[in-house]
């Protein structure tokens, strides 16, 4: 695979088309973000959201940490968010509390005035942004949107909840105004996700974040229609497609059963009972406790070897955080992980494969 007038690394998406690749495949999730000092340079000018519109300046601090910590795959800088703007919502990000709703989503005319953009006429700095990186980058670029439930969370209640009462509320009492919502959620978000791939992301990734929230039963009937439609709609570009949440080891069989090509992981869940869950039709993504990356040098190491002796007794894997990187993390540490990473050899691995996966 080749990028201009340079060989491109692709053993991530050899991963998650769980093919052989030469070494593990690392990235990690908020990889462009506080940690480096160079990013919190610029946040002393620029917003979040003034990054995202200024492309150059976006692809800079995308590709800061490929050229920073080695990692195999770049993704794009970017907020859940920014769509939900496109779309009619007023928002803004605040500072250690995150997406705040000017006006939260509650009635049937609150989701009757909810555009589906054309994602050229209404986020073009976004593709510009892809467009450049995908010439420039060694490695292949992720292109991401949020999962419909994870967004109508914040629509609904209006920013970050613990409990989503409003969101439950009307998932349960209003089924109709529910699906209306998702609908049109899911239609925008593969429509930006489609533009995205167009634009040269090789891979897209959907945040579906807070879905753990759910019982199994309300994700099935309310959320995982919608995901299915998603997924469904974006198969003929034939690209990897990531799906990740929180807290939802309950749900990483129907996860699978999406039609994703990667399900992501978090921490709670030990990957080799990940991998029982999902079955081998999908590659696996994750899952080291991004709270580990505080620990001395020699503990990380153990920590993160657990996570590769666990991940690797199947092929399709991809070394991740089991959610983003913490603001104050140490940024060597993220650079020892990825020297651990690429080092490691499967094959002296306790936990070596069995014949039927080498085969």
């Amino acid at each position: 695979m080749r990028n201009g007038d340079f060989a491109v690394n692709n053993r991530f998406l050899r991963a998650c088309r769980r093919e052989p690749a030469d070494r593990v495949p690392v990235w990690f999730m908020r990889q462009a973000g506080r940690y480096d000092p160079e990013y919190r340079q610029i946040r002393e000018t620029y917003t979040l959201l003034d990054i995202c519109r200024e492309p150059e300046l976006c692809a800079r601090v995308t590709r800061m940490p490929v050229d920073k910590l080695g990692v195999d795959a770049a993704i794009l800088f970017s907020d859940i968010m920014v769509p939900v703007g496109a779309m009619g919502m007023s928002f803004s990000l605040q500072e250690n509390v995150g997406p705040v709703m000017e006006h939260p989503l509650r009635a049937e005319e609150d989701v009757a005035s909810l555009r589906v953009f054309e994602p050229e006429e209404a986020l073009p700095y976004v593709l510009a942004t892809i467009r450049h990186l995908a010439k420039a980058l060694p490695v292949p670029l992720i292109g991401f949107a949020g999962g419909p439930f994870t967004l109508a969370s914040y629509m609904i209640e209006g920013g970050p909840s613990r409990d989503y009462v409003h969101t439950k509320t009307l998932m349960l009492a209003r089924p109709d105004l529910w699906d209306r919502l998702m609908s049109k959620l899911s239609q925008a978000m593969a429509r930006y996700l489609r533009a995205q791939i167009q634009a040269g992301a090789s891979a897209v990734q959907i945040f579906d974040s807070w879905v753990g929230s759910l019982s199994v039963h309300a994700f099935r009937v309310r959320v995982k229609p919608h995901v299915q439609r998603m997924m469904a709609d974006l198969a003929d570009l034939r690209v990897p497609v990531i799906y990740f949440g929180v807290h939802t080891g309950e749900l990483l069989a129907d996860f699978a059963d999406t039609g994703a090509t990667v399900v992501g992981v978090d921490w709670r869940t030990p990957l080799d009972r990940a991998r029982q869950r999902v079955g081998t039709s999908v590659a696996l993504q994750g899952n080291l406790d991004p709270v580990s990356l505080f620990a001395p040098p020699e503990v990380l190491r153990r920590e993160v070897e657990t996570v590769l002796e666990l991940g690797t007794q199947s092929p399709g894997y991809i070394f991740n955080l089991g959610h983003g990187v913490k603001p104050s993390t140490d940024l060597a540490q993220l650079q020892r992980v990825v020297e651990w990473v690429h080092a490691f050899d499967p094959a002296n691995s306790p936990y070596p494969p069995s014949k039927e996966e080498r085969a």
